[in-house]
């Protein structure tokens, strides 16, 4: 064991690593997991426009993804149904409804134009080898979109997970511009699904969401829902109902699954359950009403990041700010390369240095005359000319010398200048080229992406407002035993899943429970009712010593735990021969017990005399004389 020991810990570490980096968290950088990065990458490769088999997609997929096709499958699926980055053809399931996709033979995708306009660029992406050393693979894409949020995602790793919600690409881009100009702004999720939405506890994507389905009254009798909230399907939602209906909780005589691209869901009434009684139940008792938390961790620098939403919203818009200013600086790269070529060729030609060439003998001889040929027009130069530029001269064919047009090369070289100082502006104004590029795209794609889910507030249904009291209860005071299972006459009682009863007996005892199926109680039931422990019950009671003496105590009850049985008075005592907790305190009349020569059968004593007292003291000393009975005093 001692052996195996530092190999067991080290090959943990590794594979908790490899889990969290490779396969459940995604990267801050381009909000992708693995399997969505290399997913997305082979679709770029492959695209030329046409719709791909997917089953192609995922065959080409797993070239570079090592952990089979189901998992490529899932994400493709995923993807496409976020309807952002793959345009799908054919059965991809419903979101809605929670339907599978077909097979992937049977069903076909292509990237889309926000995915082929904002995911690639080659000239800024950096590789590494795949698993098998066969192809190269991005190491992050260079997404201009604030991806991790736009789709959110959620994984489970080796100690650690992950719970990212969607939000709206419009309401990204807005917050992104904001964050340009040092604006405040505040950012909330949406959902595909629709629905109602509580953020006051989202706490910036570190707290928790409340979402609720869209209901509609359709008449006093009838409800349809139309909307249903993130993480549910028509499907559960429907179960959801049925199953709080069979336990009486929500008023639902029959239900309606009309559901096809749109929600509707027909929910029939109970006699006599009005739609908007019912649509409190619904969001008390069924999946109308579902709470969401968030809690966003990612991948940074190779090692995992909680994070909240404005804080990477703020590092993907710099992230953004300087991935524009590379591309800009690398056109404005290309620009000048392709100025300098046709600055050296319109010398060249124009100043027929090529002539030269057929003096020389050799071809050290002919990079010389060319050079030389070259050197009394260097302040044209843009740059020094080097000697692959003397190389490709060298091979211009006679075909494009003997056809050159001055004219037309001079206005490619205007366009050329035009588009460099329109570059150079950009890079200057650098704050501002990113915030133009965020308002083109919000723009473009606004009427297409909309917010789906609405931000509102809303208290969460009290489920003991609304629960029905249809519990009832009985006792049984020859096999003394109390609940909503016992037959009897006595002490009937109807409450609600929720309520607290409040139970006493002639000895002593009291405790507070749930509604009880069959409960056997320690003595003869003098009390029972539901208990509000806000109000506590003020009782007032006379018990036997061990002599048969009287004693009264004036007792509160409020504070309680479920189910422990409590005692009104100390130990080695005989039972209660009076009970009440109802007020005015009557006068009552002491019997005493029988005995030779007794003068004083019975003495009257008025209650208001017994003095509050605590559980564990003995209370008010009324008599010092065993009583056989107590009689109240009637009112005259």
């Amino acid at each position: 064991m001692s052996e195996l020991k530092p190999l067991m810990e080290k090959n943990f570490i590794d594979y908790a690593s490899y889990v969290i980096i490779d396969r459940a968290i995604p990267d801050i950088r381009d909000g992708c997991k693995p399997v969505q990065r290399r997913l997305l990458y082979t679709l770029h490769n492959m695209d030329d426009g046409k719709f791909h088999k997917v089953a192609n997609v995922i065959g080409e997929t797993m070239k570079l993804h090592p952990h089979g096709d189901l998992s490529i499958t899932d994400a493709l699926v995923v993807l496409a149904n976020k309807e952002y980055f793959i345009e799908k053809q054919g059965n991809f399931g419903n979101v809605l409804t929670g339907h599978n996709a077909a097979a992937a033979r049977y069903i076909e995708c292509r990237l889309t134009p926000l995915a082929r306009e904002t995911l690639f660029n080659r000239s800024m992406t950096e590789f590494l080898p795949s698993y098998d050393g066969r192809r190269d693979e991005p190491v992050y894409l260079p997404s201009k979109l604030p991806v991790l949020l736009m789709l959110g995602t959620e994984g489970i790793a080796v100690g650690m997970s992950t719970k990212i919600l969607s939000h709206n690409f419009i309401e990204l881009l807005e917050a992104q511009i904001k964050i340009l100009k040092k604006q405040e702004f505040q950012i909330y999720p949406d959902f595909f699904q629709g629905g109602y939405i509580d953020v006051s506890e989202y706490e910036d994507g570190l707290g928790k969401v409340r979402i609720r389905a869209k209901i509609e009254e359709a008449g006093p009798k009838k409800l349809i829902i139309r909307e249903i909230p993130f993480s549910t399907t028509t499907t559960n939602l429907i179960a959801s109902i049925e199953s709080a209906a069979q336990r009486g909780k929500v008023s639902v005589g029959s239900i309606n699954d009309f559901t096809t691209e749109k929600v509707e869901i027909e929910l029939n009434c109970s006699r006599g359950a009005m739609a908007k009684d019912v649509i409190k139940e619904l969001y008390a008792y069924t999946d109308c009403e579902v709470s969401i938390s968030s809690n966003i961790v990612t991948i940074s620098k190779n090692h995992p990041m909680e994070i909240t939403v404005s804080k990477y919203l703020q590092m993907f818009t710099k992230q953004l700010k300087d991935q524009i200013k590379a591309e800009l600086e690398w056109e404005l790269a290309q620009l000048t390369d392709r100025q300098h070529w046709l600055t050296l060729e319109h010398i060249f030609i124009v100043n027929k240095v090529y002539k030269r060439i057929e003096k020389a003998r050799s071809e050290k001889q002919i990079f010389t005359e060319v050079r030389t040929g070259m050197l009394p027009f260097k302040k044209q130069f843009i740059r020094p000319i080097k000697e692959e530029d003397i190389k490709r001269l060298i091979e211009l064919k006679i075909r494009r010398i003997s056809a050159y047009d001055i004219k037309k090369h001079q206005d490619d070289i205007d366009d050329i200048v035009a588009k460099i100082r329109e570059t150079e502006k950009k890079l200057k104004a650098l704050n501002r080229t990113t915030i133009n590029y965020l308002k083109g795209l919000a723009d473009k794609y606004r009427e297409q992406y909309p917010r789906r889910t609405v931000i509102t507030s809303f208290q969460t249904v009290d489920k003991k407002q609304v629960a029905k009291a249809d519990i009832r209860m009985n006792y049984d005071p020859e096999k003394n035993y109390y609940g909503a299972d016992v037959r009897g006459s006595e002490f009937k009682l109807t409450a609600t899943e929720f309520d607290k009863i409040l139970l006493i007996t002639d000895d002593g005892a009291y405790r507070i429970v749930a509604p009880p199926s069959k409960l056997l109680l320690t003595g003869r039931l003098l009390y029972a009712d539901i208990f509000n422990p806000d109000k506590g019950l003020t009782i007032v009671f006379i018990y036997l010593d061990d002599k048969g003496h009287p004693w009264g105590k004036e007792l509160t009850i409020s504070k309680y735990i479920t189910d422990k049985i409590y005692s009104l008075f100390p130990p080695s005592q005989n039972g209660i021969i009076f009970f009440t907790h109802e007020r005015p305190l009557p006068k009552i009349i002491l019997h005493f017990k029988k005995k030779a020569r007794q003068k004083i059968k019975e003495a009257k004593y008025n209650l208001k005399d017994i003095k509050p007292a605590t559980k564990a003291s003995r209370g008010t000393k009324i008599y010092d004389k065993p009583v056989e009975s107590i009689e109240i005093m009637e009112k005259k």
